[in-house]
């Protein structure tokens, strides 16, 4: 869900500016599920531009007040979302955890970085959803630790049904400042995309498993 439209539309101008969002059909992306992709979304960038970063930070901290007014635990998802997750946290003056994808095989083997949320009501931060499945890890996780998941709040989304499925299936809800939707009409009204490349991103998200196959 977008929680706002202009936003939704500055977010996607903002990552497009920074080269967070890369757009090569031509020469596709190869993603670590091994989907070919003719883009690629990499929002630890936004980390080295200050603009950005604030700017992101400032909405993530405004969603939080409309909507999780009495949040006690911002929880960033490793590793992609410590960085924006630490900085809504200072924000709102709350404490910051970050959970791995599994626990450390060394040292305390921890999973959760910070102190544990035992019953506390914990709001998750990330920066990108794609099926949703490395995401909802995290939430279990916080979830065998008895701690209350408010839901979560993620930069940006491919918006792929079975990222939507997954969610669904868990019950936490899912909002996002941008999505891939935004980024495309954004793109056409600035006449940086062609329609024949239109065609070929919409084609993409429709079947990003056999796409370029």
């Amino acid at each position: 869900m977008i929680f706002d439209s202009k936003v939704a539309k500055k977010t996607a101008s903002e990552l497009l500016k920074i080269d967070a969002i890369k757009l090569q059909p031509s020469a596709p992306f190869t993603w670590a599920s091994g989907w070919k992709s003719p883009i690629y979304c990499d929002n630890r960038i936004a980390l080295s531009f200050p603009e950005t970063r604030n700017f992101l930070k400032t909405q993530f901290a405004s969603i939080v007040k409309r909507k999780y007014t009495d949040v006690q635990v911002i929880a960033g998802v490793a590793t992609g979302a410590i960085g924006i997750g630490m900085l809504v946290a200072d924000a709102l003056d709350l404490p910051f955890i970050y959970i791995r994808p599994e626990a450390k095989k060394h040292g305390r083997q921890n999973q959760i970085e910070g102190i544990v949320p035992e019953g506390k009501k914990v709001l998750v931060i990330e920066d990108l959803i794609s099926t949703g499945k490395s995401s909802l890890l995290a939430v279990e996780a916080l979830k065998k630790c008895s701690a209350e998941v408010m839901g979560m709040i993620a930069i940006f989304s491919y918006g792929f049904q079975v990222a939507s499925d997954n969610f669904a299936s868990t019950g936490i809800e899912l909002t996002t400042l941008s999505n891939y939707e935004n980024l495309i009409e954004l793109a056409k009204e600035e006449g940086t995309i062609s329609e024949e490349l239109v065609a070929t991103l919409k084609s993409w998200r429709e079947n990003p498993a056999e796409w370029g196959v």
